[in-house]
């Protein structure tokens, strides 16, 4: 079940621990550069403060792209995210502090906490759960716009699900080196009040996830600036939205190596027909078909029956073994990295060992093997 925590006016404390009173910050004196922008101006900042858009995924990405909106006003956020904060985050992930990672406090609810310091004027509900196909219309239910910012494909095709069906639009945004992409995809739109033009989904775009070996930050690294990168151009897109301008929100895949300056982008396009989402209107992830299934194993251990994922066992060991233990013997892979330990199987199968939350087994999967 997930764990809700909402906040929007915090009580501040004196050194004593008693309530203190705090004088507001005025709205026009916050607001006020970002107002003397014409294409958002007054009437754009009223809308922002009526908007609302739910967050998936409050490291990296999500962290800095929460930080953002908050910072521009958008009325309501909802965060949701399954982890929790870890030293190794702190080089990045810019909500978060020394004390959280010490504290191991759930990233959501981290997050929550520091944006009430930022701006007490935007209601933002943590969502400490694993978005799955039985929570995830009550998760995003009544946000105008869905962000990801997740790390796995496996979330990134039910959040499409989802939307597409519903009618909402979303972005999907990935960092990983020193590389950022972003997409808007804009499905026919439910709501006549904003209407546009839409345009291919994401399994109209990627009709299959990657398999195989994929890098992710834990095994490849990460710049910070890729990740900023990446959130600045995702909230960008979103204040489009929210302020009634989809008109003007790209309609490219954009791609950026920000270390090579390589850079790529192509046209998203309008809908394929044959697209089994948005085209034949069939929400396999929305249904849990094909997700993997999770069992707990024994004591104190999940398994994920990955199976149709074949793994290179000898490329995934020279990922790995800078990160911790790896001992592989062509029939299986095993790699610790306290207080866990993870056995790969050729077919994608992994026991995840040291948990029992399915969350975190799922969280491990994706950071060490990818997902």
């Amino acid at each position: 079940m997930p764990y809700e925590t909402t906040s929007g006016q915090p009580e501040l404390l004196d050194s004593a621990g008693e309530p203190t009173s705090h004088e507001a910050i005025d709205d026009r004196e916050r607001y006020s550069r970002q107002v003397l922008f014409a294409p958002i101006g007054e009437q754009g900042q009223q809308l922002l403060a009526s908007g609302h858009a739910a967050i998936v995924g409050v490291g990296a990405t999500g962290a800095a792209t929460a930080s953002l909106l908050a910072r521009a006003g958008v009325g309501r956020l909802t965060l949701i995210d399954r982890d929790y904060v870890e030293p190794s985050n702190l080089q990045r992930q810019v909500l978060f502090d020394e004390n959280d990672a010490r504290e191991c406090l759930p990233k959501a609810d981290a997050a929550r906490r520091h944006l009430a310091l930022v701006n007490s004027g935007v209601r933002v509900t943590a969502q400490i759960a694993d978005l799955t196909p039985r929570n995830a219309e009550s998760l995003l239910a009544g946000a105008d716009i869905v962000l990801d910012c997740t790390d796995n494909f496996e979330t990134r095709y039910l959040v499409n699900d989802l939307c597409v069906r519903n009618g909402r639009p979303w972005i999907y945004a990935a960092a990983v080196g020193a590389y950022a992409a972003t997409m808007n995809i804009l499905p026919r739109s439910a709501n006549p009040d904003v209407p546009y033009e839409p345009t291919a989904c994401l399994a109209c775009v990627f009709p299959a996830s990657p398999t195989g070996n994929v890098d992710t930050c834990d095994t490849a690294g990460i710049l910070s600036t890729a990740v900023n990168f990446a959130a600045s151009l995702q909230v960008t897109e979103t204040l489009k939205l929210l302020t009634g301008q989809p008109a003007r929100m790209r309609r490219t895949l954009l791609a950026w190596d920000l270390w090579t300056g390589e850079r790529s982008e192509i046209s998203s396009g309008a809908p394929r027909a044959d697209c089994e989402v948005c085209g034949r209107r069939q929400f396999h992830a929305l249904a849990g078909t094909g997700r993997a299934p999770i069992t707990l194993c024994g004591r104190n251990a999940v398994q994920i029956h990955e199976h149709a994922r074949p793994v290179d066992l000898v490329a995934l060991a020279r990922r790995l073994e800078p990160l911790g233990e790896v001992r592989a013997n062509g029939l299986l892979l095993r790699f610790r990295t306290p207080p866990h330990t993870i056995t790969v199987f050729p077919d994608g199968r992994a026991l995840i060992q040291g948990t029992t939350d399915v969350g975190r087994a799922r969280s491990l999967y994706a950071r060490y093997i990818g997902a």
